[in-house]
Formats: structure tokens, C-alpha cells, sequence
């Protein structure tokens, strides 16, 4: 399927919150109001690294307009947090590790009461040195922030023998490469509100891509149990991973259990850098060998990755950089390594891509090298050594049959943009063109609990109610849903009401993560929709004496001959309790249990086109197409947005977002010292080729696309500025000023 704006299709159609979003009716968490609603507030450690010694906080409960002051002695149950380990204190007591860290909270009656009573806080600290160099963390030496050591985590993959490989290449490529701090830059930044309930539970409407995990998580944080919890998580105004952790949803319960009172907390765009996620800095060092004909024999990788203060899910995301090290191509000896280190540089943590954005840059960037020095065209050097489609995946681990990987490959070599023309009128300005190639697993990887489920119900109101755990984030997650039912029972957006996003109201389907959630749901309602036809034909066939199998499900109620016999409303009127149908199921894993990596894959090839400035180093992608195989398309204008959307998140990574820091501190504190693209950088053409082809046993129907468009357009980038003017650029953002000194180093060329 050929997608652009000016395509159409018979499922082309507005998505459900499409009106409410472009007239501005929806209420996201954040503009949620409540009667006698206090406004909360979090003190942030003034130093990267330091000792508490003591924290006053008389004068601010004092000040007129405050109902509460919190600190670690205010906390009933576990003081910490995190995904995969509860490192991160909730409030620091002994120490703070970087920037962010909450050391005390207000809630007040206006944001200005609040404001002031956390400047009347005062806390004395022991300044501590900052570690803020991965590689100097490592070192023995090196002052602990952890009591365990400052190395979170390991991982190797090894194949083959790297040392006899070596010995057989006639040409190695030995490159290092680094990778930037990235900011989500979500327009809604974290926040929602926390209402206590009569029956001393908590409602907490504040955004997250996995509201059960925040249940459980703030369970223990509160010494409370799971049912007396409610978490309400959508719909939110973007996240793209950085609210997959928790980050202010405890101390809103925490004030609002504490005052008796609803509790809202919005970080501003400030508080939001200083304490939020970010994507995992990276400096990858790979060699890389072949003989004279372009295949590769040896190719051995050093990864080091700066979670900064906490674990978050970075021994995850160190477990994804690896996999993604390989590739889609067969290499017969492999020897990867890679840490995630502790430093005092904030926090790094889950974000689009996952690891496999920094791995998949430093491989492909190996690959044009290599191409470049055996004078061979970088697609005829991917093409000798892609993968086939019964290949195991990167990590030699099983995996379902594709080949998505030499489809999308020799898709995007029918795009136009590698035959654009490279000569331009102005003699300042030169074009080139690039292109790459990845594969992305979804899901949550071999031996990690990955749950999935889903319930289809009709009550009394009529509608067929679908309720799955996902979360709407901004990615059209109701739209699949609404798509995949309509399709199902052959019914109109009328007949159907979707639930998502409140742990009252859905079953555990896991997190709105990993590109999981599109398969999950087709796997969800492939597995209920013929038990509940059934229930539903069985009720109708005893009210109206038709027999259930002479009817079926379709626009406006049951049907038989070709005519409605009984209305979806009608049908609902006459039920004395609801049909409903639930399932719960993993998500698909290899049989393997032993097994590293995981068992769904995508596939893209993006062509990039580029115009250099040889006087201001300014680049400007002129066009940026993507071929994706990630099974059938649900949702024709979701797709398209998805990989547009990623496409132009990429060219912020590539040539302009890069999150500094200065011994552990921000060097911005908001967009107007940190670039991101506007409208004026998304390019004249982009265009998206979805290959919907299923191989025979794959059974799993459409994988997500969040990801995997974000994933391989820095290296087509790059190697479209060194088309354009012979520079190799390590690393990204690609800057103006790197271009300029490749430009005078070789000024001969250009007058």
C-alpha cells in the first residue's frame, strides 16, 4: 500500500477524538478541575550530586494558603520507584543523585502559595563531586553513587570466532560513534489531578502508558492495596516513552491522602527537563570486516550507555541496543559487549526506539564506510549480506519467519528521491541522498511477563463495548480499536463504544509500549469475536425464534435475509444481565524459554535527500521515504501519521535536539535553547510504503509502527550529507559547525 496525503482508502476516515482534539473540547488529565482542588508542588535538589544533612520545612507550613509539607518522613510505605527496581527514592533523605531529585512537596490553594512555600523550605547539603563521564564511572576510582557500584547493568552477545573472523577480512572499518541526550518534548507535560475517595482510596487522573503498573507501584508507595486504586491515564497529550515511569503520580497521592483534598500537580516545561526521562546517551565503538567482495565476516561492538542517576528500564534498553547491533544481516562471528553506567546526568529511560535507535545509527554508519572503501554502492553491499526469511533473528534466537527485510530494501529503491537531482543553481549548495535499513522487534523481549487481554461485552445501553488496557497517548490507539471492531462484526462506529485507559473499567493488558499494543488487541478480538457472536446469536435465537445460524452481526444489530431483525438497542432493553466474553493470553513468545531477543519483527528502508549550505552548514531534507513491512494496515491515516510523525522526530535526533549537560546540570531549560523541528523542517516529500504481507506462520496479524520509524533515519541522513559533500559525520546532531570545518578543510573543492 502506497501511502501519502494525497491518498485514499476505504478505511481513510476521522479518527474518534479527531473532532473533540481539532476544536479543543477534549480534556486532557491536565485541564481536569475539582471543587476545593489544592495545587501541588515538588522541591528539586539544588545540587547534582550531594548528602542531605537536614531539611527545615517549619516556615513553609506556617504560610497562610498551605495544607501540607511532605518529606520522606511522610511516606507510609516504600520510599522508591522504578519499573525494574525501586532505586529512585520518592523523596531523597541521605542523598541526592542528580538534578531533579524530589527532596519535599507542597500543596497549597493557588500555584503561587505553592511556589512561595517551597522557596521557605531550606536544605542543607554536603556537596559531593559529580560523575558525569560514563567512561570514568566505570572505573574503580571512581566515587560511588550507588552503594552496588556505579554499573547497572551488562550484556554480551558473542557468535562464531571474532578473532579467526578478523583474520579472514581483506577490509575492517573501525569507527566510534555518540549518540545525544533527546528530549521527548511532549506538548502535555506530566500532571493530571488525584482525588481522594470516601472509602479512603484514591482516583489518579494523570497520564501513563501503563495504568496497572502505577497502581501496583503507588500501592506500595502508600502502604495501600491495589483495589482501592484507581488509575485513569488517558488521554494525554503525548509521551513517546517518557511517561512509562512514574513521575509525578506520587506525590499527588501522597498530598491528596495527606490533606484530604484533590491534588493537582503540572509541571512546567522546566520542571519537566529537569526531572523528566530522556533518550539514553550512547558512545558505541564497532569494527567491522569483509573481503574484497563486500561480505562480512567479523563485526565486533563496544556499547556504553549513561542511564544517569537510576535504573529506570536501562538494563532494557542496553538489552535492545544489542540485539539491534546485528542488524538484519548475516555475519557469521560476532562479539558484542555493552554497560549501562550511573552518573549524576539526570535520568535516562524509555523512549521511541528503545536502544535501537543508537545501535542501528553506529551499524548502518558502518556499513556506508565500508561500501564507501570497497568502492561498491552501499544497497548492492546490504543486499549481499541481508538476512533471508527462515534466518534467525540477531541474537541467533528463534524467530517468525519474514522477509520484510530485502522487501522494504528493494521498495525503497524505486524512490524517487535517489534519483533526485543533485544539481542546484545556487553554486553554495550542494544535494545527496542516502539510505538505510533496520529490523525491530516488538514486545517486551524473551522472560519478561508480557500480559495481554481483552473484553467484549453488550449491555444494556446496546453498544458493543470493547476494553482493552491500552492507553491513548496521542498515537490513535482508538481508532485500531474502533477499525478492528468495525471490521470484526461487520458494524458501524455507532454500534461501539471503546474503553480504555482506567484500571476500574479494563483488564491487565500490559503497558502501551514496545509496538505491542495494535497486535495485542488483533489477538484480543481474534480470540473472543466467535465465542461472543455466538453468545450473542444464541440470546437472539431464543427471543425471536430464528435460528442462530441463519443470523449474523452487522450495521445497526442482527441481521437475517438480508434484513435487520432485531436492533443493537432493542437487544440491550431485553438482557437482564450483559454478554460478555474475556480473554487473557501472553504475548507471543518463542517456545525458547532460554532464549535472549525477541519474536516479532518489523522491517524499514528509508531513503533520505539532503540540501547542505556551504556557507551556514545548514542541512535541509528535501524528501524522506519510508518502506515498512509490519503485516496489514488497520488504520491507512494512523500508519501514515505514525511513520510521518517518526520521520520527523528523527531529523530533530539527526540534526538539531541534543540535551546538554554541564558537570550533571541542564544547560537548557526550554525550547528556546533546545531545537526541535517545526513545520518549516518537515520535507516537501515524504512518502510511506507498507508492505502487508504475512508469512505462512505468522499468525499474529499487524505489528506496531510506533517505533520502528524513528529507527534508521539518522544514517540515511548522515550518509546523504557525505553524498553531498564527502563528510562522515560520528556524531549526531549533525552540527552546522562540524559541516563548516569539513567545508574549509577541503576549500579548494568548493571556489
Amino acid at each position: 500500500m502506497y501511502l501519502n496525503r494525497d491518498s485514499t482508502g476505504e478505511n481513510w476516515r476521522v479518527r474518534p477524538d479527531g473532532v473533540e482534539k481539532v476544536t479543543g473540547s477534549l480534556k486532557y488529565l491536565t485541564d481536569l478541575s475539582f471543587p476545593n482542588m489544592l495545587f501541588g508542588k515538588i522541591l528539586r535538589s539544588q545540587y547534582p550530586h550531594a548528602r542531605i544533612k537536614f531539611i527545615h520545612i517549619d516556615e513553609a507550613k506556617k504560610l497562610k494558603g498551605v495544607h501540607g509539607v511532605l518529606t520522606y518522613k511522610d511516606i507510609p510505605g516504600l520510599n522508591g520507584f522504578g519499573i525494574l527496581e525501586p532505586d529512585q527514592p520518592v523523596f531523597c533523605y541521605d542523598k541526592v543523585r542528580f538534578i531533579g531529585d524530589a527532596v519535599a512537596a507542597v500543596a497549597a490553594e493557588s500555584k503561587e502559595i505553592a511556589e512561595k512555600a517551597l522557596q521557605l523550605i531550606k536544605v542543607e547539603y554536603e556537596v559531593l563531586s559529580v560523575v558525569d563521564d560514563p567512561e570514568q564511572s566505570i572505573l574503580s576510582s571512581a566515587l560511588k553513587i550507588h552503594e552496588k557500584g556505579n554499573i547497572l547493568h551488562r550484556s554480551s552477545f558473542k557468535k562464531g570466532n571474532i578473532e579467526e573472523g578478523f583474520n579472514n577480512c581483506e577490509i575492517i572499518i573501525e569507527e566510534t560513534y555518540d549518540t545525544p541526550r533527546q528530549i521527548h518534548a511532549y506538548m502535555e507535560t506530566e500532571g493530571g489531578v488525584v482525588v481522594p475517595n470516601k472509602d479512603g482510596g484514591i482516583t489518579v487522573y494523570m497520564g501513563t502508558q501503563h495504568g496497572y503498573f502505577d497502581r501496583f507501584q503507588l500501592s506500595r508507595i502508600l502502604n495501600m492495596k491495589e483495589n482501592k486504586i484507581r488509575v485513569v491515564s488517558s488521554p494525554m497529550g503525548g509521551s513517546f516513552g517518557g511517561k512509562d515511569e512514574l513521575n509525578v503520580q506520587p506525590y499527588g497521592a501522597l498530598l491528596a491522602l495527606y490533606t484530604g483534598l484533590p491534588v493537582k500537580i503540572h509541571q512546567n516545561r522546566n520542571e519537566s527537563i529537569r526531572a523528566g526521562l530522556k533518550r539514553h546517551p550512547m558512545r558505541i565503538t564497532m569494527k567491522t570486516g569483509a573481503d574484497r567482495k563486500g561480505n562480512i565476516f567479523a563485526h565486533e561492538v563496544y556499547i556504553i550507555a549513561d542511564t544517569g542517576a537510576y535504573a529506570t528500564l536501562g538494563v532494557s534498553v542496553l538489552e535492545n541496543a544489542v540485539e539491534n547491533a546485528v542488524g538484519p544481516y548475516r555475519i557469521p562471528n560476532i562479539d558484542i559487549e555493552g554497560v549501562s553506567v550511573y552518573t549524576n546526568n539526570g535520568i535516562s529511560g524509555e523512549f521511541r526506539g528503545f536502544g535501537s535507535n543508537q545501535a542501528v545509527f553506529a551499524l548502518e554508519g558502518q556499513l556506508d564506510r565500508l561500501a564507501e572503501k570497497l568502492n561498491m554502492d552501499p544497497i548492492e553491499l546490504r543486499e549481499k549480506n541481508i538476512r533471508s526469511m527462515d534466518d534467525c533473528g540477531p541474537l541467533d534466537q528463534t524467530i517468525i519467519p519474514s522477509d520484510g527485510a530485502k522487501e522494504t530494501l528493494n521498495a525503497i529503491k524505486q524512490s524517487n528521491i535517489l534519483r533526485m537531482t543533485k544539481v542546484v543553481s545556487d553554486k553554495w549548495k550542494r544535494r545527496g541522498v542516502g539510505i538505510a535499513i533496520t529490523m525491530l522487534g516488538s514486545g517486551l523481549g524473551s522472560g519478561i511477563p508480557d500480559q495481554g487481554a481483552g473484553r467484549l461485552s453488550i449491555g444494556k445501553d446496546g453498544k458493543i463495548i470493547g476494553a482493552f488496557g491500552g492507553e491513548e497517548v496521542g498515537q490513535g490507539i482508538l481508532s485500531v480499536i474502533e477499525t478492528l471492531l468495525m471490521n470484526a462484526f461487520n458494524c458501524g462506529s455507532d454500534d461501539l463504544k471503546v474503553v480504555i485507559g482506567d484500571t476500574d473499567l479494563v483488564p491487565h493488558s500490559g503497558s502501551t509500549t514496545a509496538s505491542r499494543a495494535t497486535t495485542m488487541i488483533w489477538l484480543a478480538i481474534e480470540k473472543m469475536k466467535e465465542s461472543f457472536q455466538s453468545h450473542i446469536l444464541q440470546h437472539v435465537s431464543q427471543l425471536i425464534g430464528v435460528p442462530k445460524h441463519q443470523m449474523y452481526l452487522g450495521p445497526g444489530g442482527i441481521w437475517s435475509d438480508s434484513r435487520l431483525v432485531l436492533s443493537y438497542s432493542d437487544l440491550g432493553n431485553q438482557l437482564n444481565e450483559p454478554i460478555e466474553v474475556l480473554v487473557e493470553f501472553p504475548y507471543p513468545q518463542s517456545n525458547d524459554v532460554k532464549q535472549k531477543g525477541r519474536y516479532l519483527f518489523s522491517f524499514a528502508a528509508v531513503a533520505a535527500g539532503v540540501e547542505v549550505d556551504l556557507l551556514t552548514g545548514k542541512v535541509m531534507v528535501l524528501g524522506l521515504d519510508q518502506a515498512i513491512a509490519a503485516g496489514p494496515v488497520i488504520s491507512p491515516m494512523g500508519y501514515l501519521g505514525q511513520i510521518e510523525g517518526s520521520g520527523v522526530m528523527s531529523i530533530g535526533y539527526s540534526l538539531m535536539e541534543d540535551c546538554q549537560m554541564e558537570k550533571g546540570e541542564y544547560t537548557t531549560e526550554n525550547f528556546d535553547t533546545y531545537l526541535i523541528p517545526t513545520i518549516c523542517d518537515i520535507p516537501p516529500e515524504m512518502n510511506v510504503y507498507a508492505i502487508e504481507t504475512l508469512q505462512p506462520g505468522d499468525s499474529f496479524g499487524p505489528k506496531g509502527i510506533g517505533e520502528i520509524g524513528t529507527v534508521a533515519v539518522a544514517p540515511a541522513i548522515v550518509k546523504a550529507i557525505h553524498d553531498a559533500i564527502g563528510y562522515w559525520c560520528n556524531r549526531i546532531p549533525v552540527s552546522r559547525e562540524g559541516i563548516l570545518q569539513a567545508v574549509e578543510k577541503e576549500r579548494g573543492k568548493w571556489i
